[in-house]
Formats: C-alpha cells, structure tokens, sequence
C-alpha cells in the first residue's frame, strides 16, 4: 500500500491486486486490438481475452459465460437489471416490485422513477440485525410481482442476506429475482442458482474500476431493454466498445478471489475480532450494528455512546483511513437510510463508523488503528 493514512475502506473499493494489474498491462500496449474488430487477428485476439474474463466472471458465481454482460460498473448494472426490465413488466401486468430498504442509493433511484412510472414499490421490514425474513417476502408476493430485488450483502452494515431462501420463493410466485452482488462477490460464495440477475462490479474484489457485469440468465434476457444503444454489443444489451483490460482485469480478480477466499476470509474475522477487543478492551463501549454472525467478514460498522463520527475521523484521518458510510453518498450530510431502516435515530446512525478491512490490511495496521481511535475517543471524552 501508498504511504499514507492505513487504508481501512474496503467497502468502498479496494486496490487492484499486483497480479491483476500484470494480467492487464499487455492490454494496453502490446495487445490493443478492438474486441469487435472481426477481419484481423489483432481483434480476433482480444476477442478472445474478453471470452476468457466472460468466463472467469462466469465461474465466480456458477453462471454461464454466455450470461454476463459487462457494463461499466455496478451502478450500470443495477440500471439495466431493474429499469431495463420495466417495460416487460408492465407487458405482463406485473408492476410491483418488492425491494429490501438497505439496498444501494443506485438501487433505490432507480425504484423512485419506476414508482413515479406507476409502479407499486413493496419495501420489506427489517429489524436491528438487517436481516430480510424470507417469510416477509412470502406474504407480499403474488401476481401482480413482477421483481424482487434484494442484495446480497450490505455496503454499510455487511449483513449477509438469506437470497437461496429468497430466490425459491420468488421463483414460485413466477416473480424475476434481482441481486446486487457488488459488495458480496468474491466475499462469500455465490451461486446463480434461483436469481435472474445479479450486479457485480470489478474494483469490490482487487480488479479495476470502470468494468462490472450483469449477469442474465437466458430465459431473462429477451425481457431487457437495453439502456445505451449503439453497435449491439454484449449481446445487444449493452452497446459500445468492451474495454479489454478491464476485462482481462476483472476475470483475474474474478479467479482469485475464487482461489484465495476461503483462507481471506479466515484472516479477516481475526483481523476483525482483533480490533474490536482493542477497542473494548480499552473500555469504549462499541456499539456494532448490523448482524454479528450474518456479515462480510472485513466489516464493522459501529458508534461510540454520545461521539460524532465526522468528529472522530477528522481527528484520525492523518493516520487512518475510514468512512462513515456508502462512498457514493458521502457529500450529504444526514443520517444514513440504512441505519435509520434498522432502527437507529439520527443521533446514532451520526455517530456510525464504517471500517473496511481488506487484502492487505495487517495486524500491525489493526493494531495502528485501534491506537488512534482509542486516543480520539478518550481526547473526545470516551
């Protein structure tokens, strides 16, 4: 890592792996074919590097290559799945959507036009763990559900949802299943099984910004509308030019996060555990939100009683690193919505700090850490 501040944001990107970034760099020189170039072997050739990350992609989430669609990002993706759906729900008489309220503000956008549209948004409840109950979902399902759109793992809170459970149920109801996986893949194993599409993104799992993937089963794909039109590439559903690097980027993330996760996640949870006892053990009392079992093991998102979080980082932010929540809305001020979603009041969910431990993140970076919130806190009067 940069020298500079210990890097505890994980959630909202990572850095690419130097492995990565090796597999990537003939891309921009040496190999700079245009994929879609069909007459010559410089194209031929990076056609076949963009196949081959499809492929990796693919395997990450036990889907088929031909099923991924690279998009330029998660948020991309997340737009095509549910916006490029609605005019075949509206075909079909299915116009309301069941959602979780902790999904990602991309998410929730596009739900908020899709509502203005006349779509019925059904938002489930969920308790202080951040769990959607499957059985919630059953009772709101019926005909006139078209989608349910659930992620897999909290951006802020790290919950792990129950999306096996929640995929059977909605595939009986004949309702399409849409995960947002951004957060969750190559965290946690994933599996296509029982979803219809499901939203990944590159610079989550040490692979490049600029590249993620709508993954679409076959049945489902003939419903999208695509949202950028153009040549007809990614199987007419996403026009425009594929970028190979990041392509070749994102499979190499894709295979070893595949390879690496197991033991990654074994590391973490003692990275994890490591630094709360420091800091409980200097006798804050740490308040962790979301569940303490169900959650991405790099996550804690937590609040010291009667401390503001923007207090504490700007007070740390010389030697750590750290947020106070989703990247993407970190200009607004306010409470944060999942918080809120989980019961906290807007003092609380001000005082929630969100830590990304990664890859690269050691004991002795855990340790650093510690030192310097427990120091800020005690300067604050904790």
């Amino acid at each position: 890592m940069p020298d500079g501040p210990i890097y505890l944001d994980h959630q909202a990107t990572t850095p690419v792996d130097p492995r990565v970034l090796a597999a990537m760099l003939p891309w921009f020189t040496e190999r700079f074919g245009n994929p879609h170039s069909v007459d010559h072997a410089h194209g031929w050739t990076a056609e076949e590097a963009v196949e081959q990350a499809r492929r990796e992609v693919a395997a990450l989430i036990g889907a088929e290559a031909r099923e991924i669609v690279f998009t330029s990002g998660a948020t991309e993706a997340n737009n095509l799945a549910i916006r490029g759906l609605a005019p075949a729900l509206v075909a079909a008489g299915r116009c309301q959507i069941i959602a979780s309220p902790l999904e990602h503000p991309c998410v929730m956008a596009c739900l908020d036009t899709l509502a203005s549209e006349g779509f019925t948004i059904r938002f489930l409840a969920v308790g202080p763990a951040g769990l959607v109950d499957p059985a919630e979902v059953a009772s709101l399902l019926g005909p006139a559900t078209g989608l349910v759109s659930v992620m897999a793992a909290n951006h802020e809170i790290g919950t792990v949802q129950p999306i096996d459970e929640i995929g059977r149920l909605a595939r009986a109801a004949g309702a399409l299943f849409h995960v947002d996986a951004a957060q969750a893949a190559g965290k946690i194993p994933l599996a296509m099984a029982g979803v219809d599409l499901m939203t990944l993104s590159a610079h989550k799992l040490y692979g490049p910004k600029g590249i993620g993937a709508l993954a679409v089963r076959r049945t489902v794909r003939p419903l999208l509308k695509p949202l950028i039109l153009g040549g007809g590439q990614e199987q007419g559903l996403r026009s425009g030019t594929v970028p190979v690097p990041l392509a070749v980027g994102f499979g190499a993330a894709a295979v070893l996060a595949g390879a690496e996760m197991g033991a990654e996640t074994a590391r973490l949870v003692q990275r994890r555990d490591r630094l709360l006892d420091r800091l409980r053990g200097a006798g804050l009392i740490v308040h962790l939100h979301g569940d303490p079992v169900r959650r991405l093991a790099g996550n804690i998102n937590f609040r010291i009683d009667r401390l503001d979080a923007e207090t504490i980082i700007a007070l740390v932010r010389d030697r750590v690193a750290l947020s106070t929540g989703a990247a993407c809305a970190s200009a607004e001020r306010a409470p944060s919505r999942v918080l809120r979603a989980i019961g906290l009041g807007d003092t609380e969910a001000l005082g929630a700090l969100r830590i990304g431990l990664g890859r690269s993140t050691s004991e002795a970076d855990v340790d650093a850490a510690a030192a310097a919130l427990i120091e800020a806190c005690r300067e604050l009067g904790a």
